[in-house]
């Protein structure tokens, strides 16, 4: 049994990454619909707005999560509001969660959060949480500036805990969800991927730049300081890269960016899964294509499995 669909009600153990203001009922109701699980993001800031997000989304009878980003949340009005919301899946991040998970749990709801390292993952894990989504540094957003891969790093939490473990960071189809898999995973978080998908809200200009990126399409930015983050090379991030340092206004132009398609009005928060893209799809093609890679890779390893064979 796969606790991850256990947990979610998902039909596939692929989740949506929670991108702030991207992250709402048009793009997580697609990618539900299609068979994963998507989140509803409250990270904006936007309390009214991501109460209504949520609201539509229970109106829609579909699986799907809330992010609650610990840091990022100026009172508990939006933990009080997702327990008496009926939802049943919610991610945490950024902060710890040990404040949240009685609340949390005490609504009914599954809680799983969010790390970057082993150190954290096992405080989690002391702290009563119901599974961990592993953040490598490939991944796209705000990161720990203490770059590990997510090859490293689900291998090394999966070494020292036993709850349900979601991969995260360079995963935008079935090769890297097989992988991810074979390294104790039981699901996949993707989130550039789709960003970059046709029921994503952000304008043409930014799912363009995620398909024409290279594999070193991005960058780590401001690992001095806080917040630290990767994304997509532009002029702007060039001058942020050779600075060392990000301007405490750096993401004030982030919704120009995301709906005006001005992709020097701030950093465009992605990650190196962008080189790995090279179409605008839709979340039922994703998905589709997604479940079938991965049967197909994991039939083939089956097979080398049960012949004792490497090839």
């Amino acid at each position: 049994m796969n606790r991850v669909l256990a947990h979610t009600g998902a039909k596939y153990p692929i989740i949506q990454a929670p991108m702030g203001w991207i992250a709402r009922t048009p793009l997580a109701s697609a990618v539900s619909r299609a068979g994963g699980l998507g989140i509803i993001e409250t990270s904006s800031g936007e309390t009214a707005n991501c109460q209504a997000e949520i609201t539509k989304m229970r109106a829609l009878d579909l699986p799907f999560g809330v992010n609650l980003p610990i840091r990022f949340l100026r009172d508990d009005a939006m933990l009080k509001f997702v327990c008496n919301s009926g939802v049943k899946f919610v991610t945490t991040s950024a902060g710890s969660p040990a404040k949240f998970i009685q609340p949390l749990k005490d609504a009914g709801i599954t809680v799983y959060h969010a790390v970057p390292t082993v150190d954290a993952a096992l405080k989690c894990v002391e702290a009563g949480i119901d599974g961990l989504v592993v953040e490598g540094a490939e991944g796209g957003g705000f990161k720990n500036p203490e770059e590990v891969s997510t090859l490293v790093l689900l291998q090394a939490i999966r070494a020292q805990v036993d709850v349900p473990l979601v991969a995260a960071g360079g995963i935008c189809d079935g090769r890297g969800m097989a992988a991810a898999f074979a390294l104790g995973a039981e699901a996949i978080q993707m989130g550039t991927r789709f960003v970059s998908c046709s029921e994503s809200p952000v304008h043409d200009n930014f799912k363009q730049a995620i398909v024409q990126a290279k594999e070193t399409g991005t960058w780590m930015l401001n690992k001095k300081s806080t917040p630290c983050i990767r994304s997509l090379k532009s002029q702007r991030t060039q001058q942020i890269f050779d600075d060392g340092l990000m301007g405490p206004d750096a993401l004030s132009g982030i919704l120009d960016l995301y709906f005006g398609g001005n992709m020097e009005a701030a950093p465009a928060l992605a990650g190196q899964s962008a080189g790995l893209i090279d179409s605008v799809k839709s979340a039922q093609q994703i998905i589709d294509d997604t479940v079938a890679e991965f049967f197909a890779i994991t039939q083939r390893l089956g097979a080398l499995a049960q012949n004792r064979a490497f090839g």
